[in-house]
């Protein structure tokens, strides 16, 4: 009598059918060019385009603040290019470097919007111990955000998306500064349009992994949670007390 053997069924595994992560070296670098970009848009005209060096700021430690700044952008770029060409080597040892240029960045950056703070300037129409809120509220974020990267760098997946979240939350000032009239020194508006760099990651995590990668969530959730809070904090009169007192002892 004839015997079938039944053939073994195969199933497709659809996980193998995702891109994964070999579209990274793309979409960091390519999204890390785009914020370049940013930055070069809101400061060309006052700083970049007219000389560094010779832009018309109001104090030293601006232009230092505006260095540093630069250099981080710089770094993101060559990381970014640096891991793309499998020079892991130079990427950690770099790595080590920029981690001590963020901790310069959060000092710098503190010491900058005190410094505006007690030279009485803020965006038009905003109120100057109001405005305080923003830039230190922006060191916190980042301060944080690189704190848990660093921790994060023998996780390349997590490490780079909280570095890229990280530089979202420094995006504002530039973006801020962008030649449209509903954006142009309007930090809360400028806040909601660099929101649009994490929803580019969370499009590609879906993308690549069908599920929004951990680090993705909560330093995007911590970020945005930060920067809206801090608008009813920095209206409240405990906020501009605080801010009245630290203008006094710097001035």
């Amino acid at each position: 009598m004839a015997t079938t053997v039944a053939q073994p069924r195969s199933f497709a595994n659809p996980a193998k059918a995702l891109p994964g992560r070999r579209y990274d070296h793309y979409f960091f670098s390519g999204t890390a060019l785009m914020m370049l970009a940013s930055v070069l848009v809101g400061f060309g005209p006052t700083y970049y385009f007219v000389g560094m060096l010779r832009a018309p700021l109001p104090s030293p430690i601006i232009h230092v603040h505006g260095a540093l700044f630069s250099c981080w952008m710089l770094m993101l770029i060559a990381q970014n290019s640096l891991a793309w060409a499998g020079r892991v080597d130079i990427h950690r040892k770099l790595g080590l470097f920029g981690f001590v240029m963020a901790c310069l960045m959060v000092v710098v950056g503190w010491i900058a919007a005190t410094d505006r703070l007690v030279r009485g300037t803020a965006p038009p129409g905003v109120d100057t111990y109001f405005f305080y809120i923003v830039p230190m509220t922006d060191m916190v974020i980042f301060a944080t955000l690189i704190f848990f990267a660093f921790r994060a760098r023998r996780d390349p997946s997590a490490h780079k998306r909280i570095i890229y979240v990280a530089t979202v939350g420094i995006l504002i000032a530039a973006i801020a500064r962008f030649p449209l009239s509903w954006l142009f020194h309007k930090a809360p508006h400028a806040a909601i349009v660099s929101y649009a760099f994490l929803v580019l990651l969370v499009a590609y995590d879906l993308w690549s992994t069908r599920k929004i990668h951990r680090a993705t969530l909560w330093a995007s959730g911590f970020l945005i949670f930060i920067q809206q809070i801090r608008l009813p904090i920095g209206k409240s009169a405990e906020w501009h007390s605080f801010a009245a007192g630290v203008r006094a002892l710097f001035r």
